[in-house]
């Protein structure tokens, strides 16, 4: 009780419960454990089974029990018979409050006492002998039917006290010689006949631990201990358990310490190819490396061995966890070859877990199957700084893009049939339909009630609507040519950008043109990387547009009452995947905007998650899609925002191929063979090009992060050329400009850009937004493109501006700015690099992703569905149909 107390002053949202699990009638032994957990202070929850109950009934019980986070003790009150090993094992150990499972007897025979459980009848009958004789040691006990779980224990801590056990049974030849020697005799059994006078030694001690029975004739001078005396001294080691049990769930809620066991990696030379690397290299068990982190078996949910979601309840549990770090990794503009980022981020969090001992987590975006066949291979790192394995890192994963794809498409299911429907029935057949009578009970589902509410209507009878009120209530009037909604597809499928749909002649001639876009660039996809928990995510898919009606008010998921549907498909793809590095590391998974039309990184979940986990003085890496004027402006403006996080570093990646395209050098395009030009030492180019990584590193300066350059060296590239960037850069305003050989070499090759991130991450930050939410769309369009674009201004569209006063006009002003535009120019321009002066940056097009929470301007022709190229990916991938071993990943 007084233990109880003490857990209630520390942590008073406790309330321990002891499940009390009985079959048939009550009795006084179930009472005697009621009244004691009264007396303590405990809560009892008794779950009555069927009198003939089946042992799977029990189990499914048991284990509903063990996932029940307010139950902290279970107790089995049920005849022995159906205490099989099955059953007492179903029970976790750490709410096996008898002590019976295999792993608490097991921990009591080893010698864990402080670890386990000891079972409470067992620890009753050793404190009788205590209170009957000072000095056990050296005494005799014969423990008579006693077996199974409690007789191990019991003989276990009679031996731990320096007593002889023996055991017999009732039907033992030997059974009066056995008595007359012991000094304590222990009765156990529904069928013993007790024991006679004169078998007994003198001043010896009985102890009855089976059904109370009438002393035999000349028994009544024997020392007897009733069932009620030994069962309620049972029942208060029993709550004694269940407050230990507490006190132990209240610990593991509690902030764990990292135990990480690296892998080691052989680094080869030369270096072999990616997945050649990956499958040299044995993963840990993924439930081993969650352990190692800190994560509950409860917060973790296994997809396979390699890879597993995690729970959102993480979040609550360690809500006063002071946040680690936060380092965002961007780029220069990239050429179309990629610098290596993602690389970087791994090499990275490598360097610091496996070599500094710093606990780290990398937070990557999960790769779309468009570029995976298409153009790109796969985006799992590269050399020795890869996620593993591979290939369930590219492909399929968690299955969060097909239900990304599968929830998108069910939004343009449901506007296409509702426009059908709405165009070819009568406002009277449109509600019948819509609110249809059920076994005589007509009424409407919550989501159609939320609608009347928006409309103002406030009545909840179906039949008390006006003709007039059932007309707006049945009628979104969706304008066919206004319809916002695009379907996808993960796969580069150019004929796709646009169709028409509607030419079956069951769709009554109501055809008309749309597209589809690639998966990742669905608005489902941000909403999943900017939600920050179910109930944001519901909210968020509920207020997205998807057309405007004919009278131009705007059309939501809400409206069209698929709201509750998108958030089931979405229920499992909204937690982060948990997977590893090569060298063991911690590496969360989730979600994968399109890095130009969306904001382009990983999500708001995976971060707040690893911040929590890594501790105060970890360090959590993340990494935004594309340049610093896409990736990293998008991450600042519109995922700090979402999150309310603020980062202390900035890592901008650099290689010194990319500056020299910059610096005028011939263009490049994957699968072609590089110009000499990047291949040979050329300090001209590398001194133009560094321009662009001068320009990426005073973008960062207007957030006021600090920056730590880090150079993605490359076989090709010379000392002279590493030097020359590094001086540039930090002349430049860089905190610090390190090579980094982490695709060589591991976290052992990035140690230097470690270091120099642990001593940014010290440095005071000024972390600013770029623009006010309250200025005028216009004004934030414009601000982006002269502070970051370096434009001299922008040129609005007619369309363009009927929409941002459309937007302004709905309400929508004050959402921040996703601008898309191309990734390989500071520009609207491709083919212009270094950094472009002079240009005017025009915006065709203003559109809204409502339920992300943001408006998105089309800068030049900016396309949503990749194409795939003359000679794609796809013709290097194959499986070996005997080993199922992939081949041409990467």
């Amino acid at each position: 009780r007084e233990d109880l107390a003490s857990l209630h002053e520390q942590h008073p949202g406790i309330q321990p419960v002891l499940a009390i699990v009985q079959a048939g009638e009550d009795d006084a032994l179930l009472e005697i454990n009621k009244k004691m957990a009264v007396k303590v202070g405990l809560n009892v929850m008794q779950i009555c089974l069927p009198s003939e109950f089946t042992e799977d009934e029990l189990v499914e019980e048991l284990l509903r029990l063990n996932g029940d986070p307010g139950v902290h003790g279970v107790f089995l009150h049920l005849p022995p018979s159906s205490l099989s090993s099955r059953v007492l094992n179903s029970i976790q150990p750490e709410k096996d409050v008898d002590g019976r499972s295999d792993v608490n007897v097991g921990r009591l025979v080893c010698g864990g006492l402080t670890a386990g459980f000891t079972p409470p009848a067992a620890s009753a009958v050793v404190e009788f002998l205590a209170r009957h004789d000072t000095c056990l040691e050296g005494k005799t006990v014969l423990m008579i039917g006693w077996e199974g779980p409690l007789g191990v224990a019991l003989q276990c801590l009679m031996q731990k006290n320096g007593m002889l056990v023996l055991n017999s049974q009732w039907s033992s030849a030997n059974l009066q010689n056995q008595v007359m020697q012991a000094d304590v005799a222990v009765l156990v059994g529904d069928a013993h006949r007790g024991l006679p006078p004169m078998w007994l030694k003198s001043g010896a001690t009985v102890i009855n631990c089976g059904p109370v029975l009438k002393p035999a004739e000349g028994l009544k001078d024997m020392e007897a201990r009733p069932l009620s005396e030994i069962e309620s001294l049972t029942a208060a080691l029993r709550m004694q358990n269940v407050v230990r049990s507490s006190s132990l769930w209240v610990r593991q809620q509690q902030y764990l310490p990292w135990k990480l066991r690296t892998l080691k990696l052989q680094p080869l030379s030369p270096v072999p190819s990616d997945i050649e690397i990956s499958r040299s290299q044995t993963p840990k068990a993924i439930d081993q490396l969650a352990q190692e982190i800190g994560l509950l078996p409860e917060e973790l949910e296994a997809y396979g061995r390699t890879k597993a979601k995690v729970r959102l309840s993480l979040l609550d549990r360690l809500k006063e966890q002071p946040d680690g770090k936060y380092v965002l990794v961007a780029g220069i503009t990239p050429t179309p070859l990629g610098e290596g980022k993602s690389t970087v981020t791994i090499g990275l969090v490598q360097a610091l877990s496996a070599h500094l001992k710093l606990n780290s987590v990398a937070c990557l975006r999960q790769p779309s199957q468009g570029p995976t066949f298409g153009v790109k291979g796969g985006a799992a790192g590269g050399g020795y700084a890869q996620v593993i394995p591979m290939e369930e890192f590219n492909l399929h994963l968690t299955g969060d893009i097909h239900a990304i794809t599968a929830a998108n498409n069910l939004v343009a299911a449901a506007i296409d049939a509702r426009i059908l429907h709405e165009s070819t029935q009568s406002d009277k057949a449109l509600y019948n339909r819509l609110v249809p009578s059920v076994n005589g009970m007509r009424r409407f589902s919550p989501i159609q009630l939320a609608r009347l509410h928006r409309l103002g209507i406030s009545k909840s009878d179906p039949g008390a609507l006006t003709p007039e009120e059932a007309k707006t209530f049945v009628r979104l009037d969706l304008d066919p040519e206004k319809v916002t909604w695009q379907r996808v597809i993960d796969t580069n499928d150019r004929f796709l950008r646009k169709i028409t749909v509607g030419q079956a002649n069951t769709e009554k001639g109501h055809s008309r043109q749309t597209q589809f876009d690639i998966a990742v660039a669905s608005e489902i996809m941000a909403i999943l990387a900017l939600s920050d928990g179910l109930a944001d995510m519901k909210q968020r898919l509920g207020r997205m547009v998807v057309g405007s009606s004919r009278s131009g008010q705007p059309v939501t998921a809400d409206d069209l009452g698929v709201t509750g549907a998108l958030a089931v498909l979405m229920k499992d793809a909204i937690k982060p995947t948990l997977m590893q590095t090569l060298e063991g590391t911690p590496v969360f998974v989730h979600a994968g905007p399109f890095a130009n039309i969306a904001h382009g990184n990983s999500s708001v979940l995976a971060d707040k998650l690893a911040l929590k986990l890594v501790g105060e003085d970890g360090y959590v890496v993340t990494e935004a899609g594309f340049g610093a004027d896409i990736g990293m402006e998008k991450f600042f403006n519109i995922k700090c925002r979402a999150s309310g996080l603020k980062p202390n570093v900035v890592v901008l990646v650099a290689t010194v191929r990319a500056l020299k395209m910059h610096g005028g050098g011939p263009n490049v395009s994957a699968g072609a063979p590089l110009p000499k030009e990047y291949i040979m030492e050329n300090l001209k180019l590398v001194a133009d090009g560094c321009s662009n990584l001068k320009k990426q590193i005073q973008i960062a300066h207007l957030f006021g992060v600090p920056v730590v350059v880090a150079l993605n060296v490359f076989q090709t590239d010379t000392q002279a050329e590493i030097d020359l960037v590094c001086r540039i850069a930090e002349k430049t305003g860089a905190t610090a400009a390190v090579p980094c050989h982490h695709w060589s070499r591991g976290g052992r090759g990035s140690v230097d850009l470690a270091h120099a991130v642990k001593e940014a991450a010290r440095q005071k930050n000024n972390f600013q937004f770029l623009y006010d939410l309250q200025m005028p769309i216009h004004e934030k369009i414009r601000t982006i493109a002269q502070k970051v674009y370096g434009a001299e201004d922008i040129d609005l569209s007619p369309e363009a501006q009927a929409k941002i006063e459309y937007y302004t006009q709905q309400g929508y002003n004050t959402l921040p700015i996703c601008m898309a535009k191309t990734h390989l120019s500071l520009s609207h321009m491709p083919e212009k690099k270094g950094v472009p002066t002079g240009f005017v940056l025009p915006i065709r097009d203003v559109r809204a992703s409502i339920g992300a929470g943001f408006i998105y301007p089309l800068v030049g022709s900016m396309s949503t569905m990749p194409g795939l190229p003359t000679r794609p990916c796809f013709y290097d991938i194959d499986l070996d149909p005997v080993t199922e071993e992939i081949t041409g990943l990467f």
